[in-house]
């Protein structure tokens, strides 16, 4: 079953095409748990692409030093050109990860195959796929949606359009702006019946 959008919101119409809802991260998530042996891997790099806005090839070369389990940070190493931060990582993140740590055995990068091989960009953008088509939402989706899911959900949650620049890694704040400017709550408090 699709998940529901609100008709005739910005983000609806204007950004359909590129994110996803977060209620679709769950649906996507859910599919990709029931696909099999590599299902809570693939759900879990779904999750961690999505919270910490990651582009494919960020999320593919990530490696297990850059997860601090006893702080509970993770060290986001940016690519084209942008600026690599620390995250906080959550719990549901921490157990996840620790799982697939436990079940995976040692390894260098975090998501690796069954030939002990790192995921690719080019394999996960195809399990990707899958997952939307198993998942029910209606979407032909693509890995970056993810990383605008992101930056919606982060803009309509907070005004604080510096902190997302800077959560996103980008280097100028116009590429911010598109998620500041489709945010449907920061006009909410304009007027109070």
């Amino acid at each position: 079953m699709a998940a529901h959008r609100p008709r005739g919101s910005a983000t609806s119409i204007a950004a359909r095409a590129s994110h996803l809802t977060p209620a679709e991260v769950e649906l996507l998530m859910a599919a990709a748990k029931r696909r099999g042996r590599h299902g809570q891997r693939d759900a879990t790099m779904i999750l961690i692409a999505y919270r910490h806005g990651l582009r494919v090839s960020e999320l593919c070369r990530m490696e297990w030093s850059q997860i601090d389990f006893a702080t509970g940070i993770l060290h986001v190493v940016r690519l084209k050109g942008s600026i690599s931060t620390t995250h906080p990582l959550r719990g549901t993140e921490l157990r996840a990860l620790r799982r697939l740590k436990r079940e995976r055995g040692p390894s260098r990068y975090v998501w690796m195959t069954e030939h002990k091989t790192p995921v690719t960009p080019g394999g996960f953008r195809q399990m990707f796929r899958h997952v939307g088509e198993e998942s029910g939402i209606g979407l032909a989706i693509h890995p970056h949606m993810l990383r605008h899911a992101c930056g919606y959900k982060i803009a309509n949650e907070s005004a604080d359009t510096q902190a997302l620049q800077h959560y996103l890694g980008h280097r100028n704040i116009r590429h911010t702006l598109r998620y500041a400017e489709l945010a449907s709550g920061r006009f909410d408090r304009f007027w109070k019946d």
